[in-house]
């Protein structure tokens, strides 16, 4: 799969019209490697370009990485998809579902219905919700002080459920619990475990929770979008000492290295001499777990960091281990039951089974699905699939 020229223009429109400071995009097929391409400068104001090396802070296409961490576990009979997981990490025993606040504001807790699995976590049906897209975790925060989870304290993830686990669909901190249950049952640190078990096998040179001096030299800038439209470079850095790695959003990579990663998927587990995951296992993570449940639009609840967001209107989406599966084709292209997700500062990725394709689109903006980013990222996928 090559870079073709309409999508280079495309690209290159998008920078010189200032629609986004700079990107790079990937896309390769099962058994060719394709092109990582780079247009525009790493932040606005210097000249540093971006660049196949250039590294993104890729938030929550971090949580298919630690998903397979997990599932590799779940192989290996070292953990369970449906039993209680607190039987791995305790904690999750005491959690509660929120019920409501009390004419003094303070939550109004009780007992979960059944026990949170890992399933539960992987598919965001655990009934945990980020406060960013939930007035009620924002409002518990506020009246607990509860951290945010971005300042990785464990204290950050001491939240309630907003409904009984496999009832509901909400997007939130599953996935950092599902980081603790591979700590849990592997005794090492999540990023230590997943740089031998993953990053190693697949070449993945540049993925790490922490930046060596060296990716710092390549790192891209963080970007805010105005009211008015207008672009400013702003200071942004995960955590680099944190009390635990966030398995559902750390992670820094580059758009080849997560092609590895994406290509290991679209071959059923396999890179090249290397095997992941058994194929059964890709077909069970890439298998709508969800229904009669369906994804939901992500309403923000913190503008400052999110806009609403709906990556597919009028189409059904269900929710994978842990991918989103979109249940009918979509108007760029992607098959029924292609697989994707996204990061925070504007990074999405897609892994088509059926085309025998996958792609990555990195830029650096925020709030999250920056309405310039989406329609760049919805119309290289559409050049790459030969429908725009």
């Amino acid at each position: 799969m090559d870079l073709n020229d309409d999508v280079a223009i495309l690209m290159q429109r998008a920078v010189q019209a200032g629609e986004v400071p700079g990107l790079v995009v990937a896309a390769g097929g099962r058994e060719q490697a394709g092109f990582v391409a780079g247009y525009g400068v790493r932040r606005l104001g210097a000249p540093e370009p971006m660049a196949p090396d250039t590294v993104v802070w890729i938030a929550s296409m971090t949580k298919a990485i630690t998903a397979t961490a997990a599932m590799r576990l779940v192989e290996a009979g070292r953990l369970s998809l449906d039993a209680p997981a607190a039987e791995v990490v305790p904690a999750l025993g005491a959690v509660q579902v929120l019920a409501g606040f009390d004419a003094a504001g303070q939550p109004i807790l009780r007992a979960p219905k059944r026990a949170i699995t890992l399933r539960h976590l992987l598919t965001h049906t655990s009934g945990f919700a980020y406060d960013m897209w939930s007035q009620e975790i924002a409002r518990y925060r506020k009246a607990t002080g509860t951290p945010a989870v971005t300042t990785c304290r464990n204290a950050a993830l001491d939240l309630p459920l907003l409904s009984d686990p496999g009832e509901g669909w909400s997007y939130g901190i599953g996935i950092d619990w599902a980081g603790k249950m591979v700590e849990a049952v592997t005794g090492q640190r999540l990023g230590v475990h997943l740089a031998e078990t993953i990053f190693a096998p697949l070449g993945m040179t540049d993925t790490a929770f922490r930046l060596r001096p060296d990716m710092r030299d390549r790192l891209a800038g963080m970007h805010a979008r105005g009211a008015d439209g207008a672009l400013t470079p702003i200071a942004f850095e995960v955590e680099q000492d944190p009390e635990f790695e966030m398995g559902g959003g750390g992670l820094y990579s580059t758009a080849g290295d997560y092609m590895a990663f994406a290509r290991m998927i679209l071959n059923g587990g396999r890179h090249g001499r290397e095997r992941l995951l058994k194929a059964t296992t890709v077909a069970e993570m890439a298998r709508d777990q969800i229904a009669p449940l369906s994804v939901q639009p992500m309403v923000s609840a913190v503008p400052a960091a999110t806009n609403d967001a709906d990556f597919f209107p009028g189409l059904s989406c269900g929710w994978g281990l842990s991918f989103l599966v979109n249940r009918a084709p979509t108007p760029q292209g992607r098959s029924a039951g292609g697989l994707a997700w996204a990061g925070l500062g504007n990074t999405y990725y897609w892994i088509d089974h059926g085309r025998g394709t996958a792609g990555v689109f990195l830029t650096q903006i925020l709030p999250f699905f920056d309405a310039k980013a989406v329609e760049l990222f919805r119309g290289f996928e559409a050049q790459m699939n030969g429908v725009a």
